[in-house]
């Protein structure tokens, strides 16, 4: 995915080694062929995710326990306007900015040091898990040992590594918050926020499927909005979105569009 007319995982890799860090691993999954062209590019090296499409985050950190010490954890949906990585951390540490008013977003209790002391789905007025995380080695240590064993339940598996920390935040090294400014970190998770922060998704999203949406209801992309991934069991795209201020659902299975 590019943004502003660069490619957003290679932001983040030139902006590591502008940094000084060069021993960058990169875990792949979904389109895992079309990342290949990175090891030769940047010297990076890839690590894939079989289990990418039925488990989530903490089946990518497993597969790369032995690279953890001193290390950063990214998300390759963040977009950073000024390089984050050049503060040389000495503790471990997770990104937040502040949310005012109700968030579903993982909401941060922290103690007179910074330290993060609870977590909680969902909250008011909080300062919020978002971005990039810093692994001291004692953390690192600390924490392969506890997912070994935690990723042999079903559960653990299908959450995120964040979820396991929490679940042992007392009996783990302590990390601290890091207060990030609301524009500091960008995060996408939507077309929505894309097009809002790059004008240049509007009109062209660079999705083969929305295009193919709206060629079917014979409009132009900018007309749909509103894109919201539906839940469900099966093993295949499923979302609504909105036309002329009516909600429609696209299930990829069939490729077929409704009214809802």
């Amino acid at each position: 995915m590019d943004v502003k007319g660069e490619i957003l995982i290679e932001r983040q890799i030139r902006q590591l080694q502008e940094a000084g860090i060069f021993d960058i691993t990169i875990v792949v999954g979904y389109q895992a062929a079309k990342f290949e062209y990175l090891r030769e590019k940047f010297g990076v090296e890839l690590v894939i995710n079989e289990d990418y499409d039925r488990y989530n985050n903490t089946s990518s950190v497993i597969r790369v326990l032995d690279r953890l010490g001193n290390t950063y954890i990214c998300s390759s949906d963040n977009y950073f306007p000024e390089n984050v990585f050049n503060d040389n951390p000495v503790k471990s540490y997770y990104s937040a900015k502040y949310a005012e008013g109700p968030t579903t977003e993982y909401c941060i209790t922290s103690d007179s040091e910074d330290n993060i002391i609870g977590v909680t789905v969902g909250g008011e007025d909080s300062w919020y898990m978002v971005g990039h995380v810093y692994f001291s080695r004692d953390f690192s240590d600390a924490f392969k040992s506890i997912l070994i064993e935690e990723y042999k339940k079903e559960n653990v598996r299908q959450g995120y590594w964040e979820d396991v920390y929490i679940n042992h935040i007392t009996s783990l090294p302590p990390i601290s918050i890091k207060k990030y400014n609301d524009t500091d970190i960008e995060e996408f998770d939507s077309i929505d926020e894309l097009r809002h922060f790059d004008n240049s998704y509007i009109k062209n999203t660079r999705s083969s499927i929305i295009r193919e949406i709206a060629l079917k209801m014979n409009c132009t992309e900018d007309e749909l909005s509103g894109f919201k991934k539906i839940p469900h069991d099966g093993n295949y795209l499923l979302f609504s979105f909105l036309k002329d201020n009516e909600v429609f659902q696209y299930q990829e299975s069939d490729n077929s569009i409704k009214r809802v």
